[in-house]
Parts: C-alpha cells; sequence; structure tokens
C-alpha cells in the first residue's frame, strides 16, 4: 500500500458517519501520512514505510477499533525508529518528569538543613515546583531545536 492509497483510505472511512473514537483514529493516520508524504524521503524510506504499511494490513477489519489503533501506534513506533523522529513534546514531558524528582530530593535536602519544623514539607514543595519549572523550560528548547529541524512528526489532526 503506498502513502497515497493510505490516506485515500483513511479519508473516505471518514466519511461514514465514523464514532467520535473511529474519527481520532482515522485523522492521526491521516495526519501522519500527510506529513511523511510531505517530508523529503528517500526512495528506501518510502519503500519501507509502503512496505510496513501493507505488512499492517490496514484494510481488514477496519471496523474492530481497538485493532486499528494498535496498527496505528505500531506504525507510529516503526516511523520514529526508522527515521530517527520524536513526538510533539516528548523532551518536555521527559524534562518535566525529571525537574520534578530532582526538585523534590533537592527540596527536600535544603529543606531539612535550613528549617526542623516543616522545612522538609516547605523545601519539598517549593524544589517541586522549581524543578518541574526548570525541566518544562529545558524540554521545551530541545522540543523547539528539534521541530526547526525537521525531527518532530506530527501526529496531531
Amino acid at each position: 500500500m503506498t502513502i497515497e492509497q493510505g490516506l485515500s483510505f483513511f479519508k473516505e472511512l471518514n466519511t461514514k458517519n465514523p464514532t467520535k473514537k473511529e474519527l481520532r483514529v482515522y485523522n492521526t493516520f491521516i495526519s501522519v501520512l500527510t506529513d511523511l508524504k510531505n517530508r523529503d524521503l528517500t526512495p528506501e524510506q518510502i519503500l519501507d514505510i509502503e512496505a510496513e504499511l501493507t505488512h499492517l494490513d490496514i484494510k481488514e477489519k477496519t471496523n474492530d477499533i481497538k485493532n486499528l489503533r494498535k496498527k496505528l501506534n505500531g506504525f507510529i513506533c516503526f516511523i520514529k525508529k526508522k527515521l530517527s523522529l520524536i513526538s510533539e513534546g516528548q523532551y518536555m514531558g521527559l524534562g518535566m518528569a525529571i525537574g520534578l524528582s530532582l526538585g523534590m530530593s533537592l527540596g527536600m535536602t535544603f529543606g531539612i538543613i535550613f528549617s526542623k519544623d516543616n522545612g522538609m514539607i516547605l523545601g519539598m514543595n517549593i524544589g517541586m515546583g522549581i524543578g518541574m519549572a526548570l525541566g518544562m523550560i529545558i524540554g521545551a528548547a530541545k522540543d523547539a531545536e528539534l521541530k526547526k529541524q525537521g525531527k518532530v512528526l506530527n501526529t496531531k489532526p
């Protein structure tokens, strides 16, 4: 199945009164395939993508939305690995998680050192907030940098 055939297939499914869940999956497939179509891919990459689309056998059991969602997730993982792409906001989420954990541990440490009463709780809360904010800023900067380089896969309709 070519990228064009996949696009036309999901656009056709979109017109047949789908449910909200089906519509979300169809639109995500359309968004990913459109993003791939607009990229400058090598012929080998195009062949690999088309082989994966054929291997997924998307046209089979399109009424089983759980199965189709699994195929979509597998296809997105394949594309990310094959083309070295990331999801939008991937580094911001990672930065938030790391900042939250580091901020909490550093906040607890400084809270215990500077105040004996409620210092640990206060330090932990302040540390989490500061750590999460710093992680978001660093992660958003990394995401913006990769977006400029064209390394972000568009999965949102």
